[in-house]
């Protein structure tokens, strides 16, 4: 099984002051690392939250934390996904079932990792997984401690 990793478990593994560092750091280590997965929507979450002056640990510059998601790229284990889903269209998705704006990325992702046989990893308990079909398998809830 490989994990596509929300733009929340990506953050937490790479910001030692996240609240859920090290319950991401522990999952990761007993679960995620042999199979994970990335795609350009959760690396450029992570880039464009991290890189933000605002954000309360921020390292640097948006290029700066491209650095760093590069080398968690370089972990074993990791593949890239592109986003080669949509929406609009799709078989795996039941659109009517979007309630608000604010799904369509947990709803996308969660897409993505059941068209690429994997599972969406999240700390969101709040995620629907009802516009997705067979949305439930896709969905791994990583356990906060």
């Amino acid at each position: 099984m490989t994990f596509l990793l929300d733009v929340n478990v990506l953050i937490a593994l790479i910001d030692p002051g996240h609240v859920a560092h090290d319950d991401a750091h522990h999952w990761f280590a007993s679960t995620g690392r042999n199979a994970w997965a990335t795609c350009p929507i959760t690396e450029n979450g992570v880039v464009r939250i991290v890189g933000n002056p605002k954000y309360p640990n921020f390292p640097g510059s948006p290029a700066l934390v491209m650095e760093i998601v590069g080398k968690l790229r370089s972990l074993p284990g990791h593949c890239f996904w592109p986003d080669d889903v949509s929406l609009v269209g799709s078989g795996n998705v039941a659109s009517a079932k979007i309630l608000t704006s604010a799904q369509v990325t947990d709803t996308y992702l969660l897409a993505l990792a059941k068209v690429h046989g994997g599972q969406l990893a999240t700390f969101d308990r709040k995620l629907s997984t009802a516009a997705v079909t067979q949305g439930n398998s896709a969905l791994h809830l990583i356990t906060a401690k």
